[in-house]
């Protein structure tokens, strides 16, 4: 009860990248084209999907899914930094606390997401004749809300049970509220947290990567399996462009959460612009470049527009 009488801080500062104005200027125009860019290639990929009745099948729904996600999560993070580059960088407690829950609940939806379109893969490439019966609609949806309301549970009701306090120190260097940015500045006791974050990144960053490594792992089994050349080279390439994705966002999260609850380093506020800001521009490019049902589907609609 002292420590929660001592809290003083209404607001935080967020340091960013530099206070130099060409840097300012330059980090500003960098971080408003890949935004734009975001928005743009997000939502052409879903709505080519909600269009293209081609796309309707558990693979493109969760594709689908993970363009909302990536929407959302930049849309977090990237127009207040904007708003930031050339303001005192300030930001409410409340608001701060907000926008940490909801970076917490995005990328851990992000982290299962990935896991279940692994999955998605490795029924569809090793039980072809089983894929309808087992990705069913009714199995998609029921994954879709056991994950949102699961993600959204382990995100926030920590915080609810325990909240965090602050006393005296309202700088964080970081460009957004980072839940292990904000433990540096936090007073009291904080090992709830950590042993929080270790338990919380068990099953959101640990066990999807157990299940995408077996996935995998059974998936190129099976193509070793295939004889032709030509059958082989297209199953790695449905694959291809989602382990891209994996690599790129876990590497970086692991990075991040695991074994870096004990002190928050500087650094990781650059490679937290990896899963934060560039995973989410990468992700609709990555999949539209390498799939062909994508971009027949994109061709079908300018057509359409076009005639229109």
């Amino acid at each position: 009860m002292e420590l929660r009488n001592q809290t003083l801080i209404t607001h935080f500062i967020l340091i960013g990248f530099s206070q130099d104005l060409q840097t300012c200027v330059l980090l500003f125009f960098s971080f408003l084209i890949i935004y734009i860019l975001t928005v743009l290639g997000n939502s052409f990929l879903i709505v080519t999907v909600i269009v293209s009745p081609k796309l309707h099948t558990p693979m493109y729904y969760f594709l689908c899914n993970l363009s909302f996600v990536d929407l959302f999560y930049s849309s977090s993070t990237v127009p207040k930094f904007l708003f930031d580059v050339f303001t005192n960088r300030r930001i409410l407690l409340i608001g701060c606390l907000i926008q940490m829950n909801i970076g917490l609940f995005l990328g851990g939806t992000e982290c299962i997401l990935l896991a279940v379109m692994a999955y998605d893969r490795y029924i569809a490439i090793c039980f072809p004749l089983y894929y309808t019966t087992i990705m069913s609609w009714r199995v998609c949806r029921w994954i879709s809300i056991i994950m949102c309301v699961g993600t959204f549970i382990l995100s926030t009701v920590p915080t609810m049970v325990k909240p965090l306090v602050f006393c005296t120190e309202n700088t964080l260097d970081h460009f957004v509220c980072e839940i292990l940015a904000l433990l540096e500045v936090a007073c009291g006791d904080l090992s709830f947290y950590k042993i929080t974050i270790v338990a919380i990144g068990f099953f959101t960053i640990l066990s999807p990567i157990v299940l995408i490594v077996g996935s995998y792992s059974c998936i190129i089994i099976s193509i070793l399996k295939i004889r032709s050349v030509e059958g082989r080279s297209k199953a790695f390439s449905t694959c291809a462009s989602h382990l891209t994705v994996v690599l790129m966002f876990f590497v970086t999260i692991m990075t991040m959460y695991m074994g870096q609850t004990r002190r928050f380093s500087s650094y990781l506020k650059y490679v937290s612009l990896i899963y934060a800001v560039l995973t989410p521009l990468l992700n609709p490019v990555i999949y539209s470049l390498r799939n062909n049902d994508v971009k027949e589907g994109f061709r079908k609609i300018l057509i359409l527009n076009l005639r229109t």
